[in-house]
């Protein structure tokens, strides 16, 4: 099933799969697991705690005989994240970090997130005037993924948890290890001592800097989870770290492929990016539209509490559950005509963040960072086009991201300025 096809296009794969049936057996995830492609069907299994989130142990196992020894500690952190513990540990640690991400603590984020755009922004522009052989070179080129979605989302990340922002780029390459881990069906050894090698790298980053941040409490998440360790809502220090890991590591996956498969999305279908430019107030419509035409998380996984029967045939107990969200967002019982992008479409969330209690807790960060990033994009670089019609995609079944994304704009002197202190952020 997963080859470069379907890495390029998984979505006639996901039509056909759900055409022969509702529920599949598959080998190619982690030994064996059960692929579900239904809306209704993968809604119900992220919100049902029969299926629960703790995998991490069996998913690394899934490496081979060695990672049994070899891997521990990448079990150990990993199994006391908020992304894979259950309720009621889930639940507590839910409460704290919700602090962080409520639409009042996001709003004031707003100016440093423009701040963030408009620098990325000008240095993507400064590039091109450099580059300009002469007056009749009107167009510049750049990589929208290596100098603008790739870089801000970590640079946001990095700002929310008070850390200086030259440490991104080990940031995004720590993370990149962990995501080459989660998203390969069946990791090889070498994969997951990668990842287990960042995931430490990451966790000691964080534990070096405690001493430092419990000296001189901040706004930032990390003070904010100092906080609820002395009140009880965090239990240990190794229960603080991996959270900071938790938010360093998912911070920036999704945001950086809503940019990047958006912004190809809207290119490939000229009309609705004309209509966008042309109705600025579409964004917020636009960007859930983009998340359902084009997951940036393909999937997830889960693993069986009890013995649970599903379309007349048994899952038991410990099986692995792959509910396919990329599919269940193009469910044609549930959209209609779901291969066609609508910026306009009104029917209903789509379910890029999950579902039930363990729905993205950055969900509504994603939106704001994505919703002030398309604006600013749409109004300082003109005319904007794709420079190639054929696209790079990354080898990551999860992470649906593009390598690359060439683009060009018009070398515009009548640009509009960077700062908008008057636009407001939903």
């Amino acid at each position: 099933m997963i080859n470069e096809d379907f890495l390029n296009d998984p979505y006639p794969a996901y039509h056909a799969l759900r055409a022969a049936g509702a529920l599949h057996w598959s080998p190619e995830f982690c030994g064996g697991a059960w692929l579900l492609t239904g809306h209704a069907d993968v809604a119900s299994v992220l919100r049902d705690p029969r299926f629960s989130v703790r995998r991490a142990g069996g998913w690394a196992n899934s490496s081979g005989p060695e990672a049994l020894t070899e891997l521990r500690e990448f079990k150990r952190i990993f199994s006391r994240s908020l992304l894979f513990v259950d309720a009621p540990q889930h639940t507590r640690l839910r409460q704290v970090m919700n602090a962080g991400f409520k639409p009042s603590a996001l709003q004031e984020l707003a100016p440093q997130i423009q701040q963030i755009v408009d620098r990325l922004l000008d240095q993507i522009m400064a590039k091109a005037a450099d580059g300009a052989s002469s007056q009749f070179d009107q167009f510049a080129q750049f990589d929208f993924m290596r100098d603008f979605a790739r870089p801000l989302p970590a640079l946001v990340i990095a700002s929310m948890l008070g850390i200086a922002a030259e440490d991104r780029s080990e940031f995004v390459a720590w993370s990149d290890d962990i995501a080459a881990f989660i998203g390969s069906p069946t990791p090889t050894l070498e994969i997951a001592r990668a990842a287990q090698a960042s995931l430490v790298a990451m966790n000691e980053y964080f534990r070096q800097l405690l001493p430092q941040r419990r000296a001189a409490l901040g706004d930032d998440l990390m003070s904010q989870l100092i906080r609820a360790e002395a009140t009880g809502g965090i239990i240990t220090t190794k229960e603080l770290l991996a959270q900071c890991c938790t938010l360093l590591f998912a911070g920036h996956e999704t945001t950086r492929n809503l940019l990047g498969n958006g912004m190809l999305a809207l290119l490939q279908h000229p009309a609705q990016w004309q209509a966008l430019q042309d109705t600025p107030t579409l964004l917020p419509s636009a960007l859930k539209e983009l998340l359902r035409f084009d997951s940036p998380v393909q999937y997830t996984g889960r693993r069986l509490k009890v013995d649970v029967e599903m379309h007349g045939q048994l899952m038991k107990k410990g099986d692995l559950v792959i509910p396919l969200i990329g599919a269940a967002n193009r469910d044609p019982a549930r959209f209609t005509d779901p291969d066609r992008l609508d910026i306009e479409r009104n029917q209903g969330a789509h379910l890029s963040f999950g579902y039930g209690p363990h729905v993205c807790i950055g969900a509504t960060l994603t939106y704001l960072e994505a919703e002030i990033a398309m604006r600013s994009v749409m109004q300082r670089l003109p005319q904007l086009q794709l420079a190639s019609a054929v696209q790079s995609w990354g080898s990551n079944a999860v992470y649906r991201s593009l390598n690359r994304l060439p683009l060009l704009f018009a070398r515009s002197p009548a640009a509009v300025p960077a700062s908008q202190p008057e636009a407001q952020y939903a």
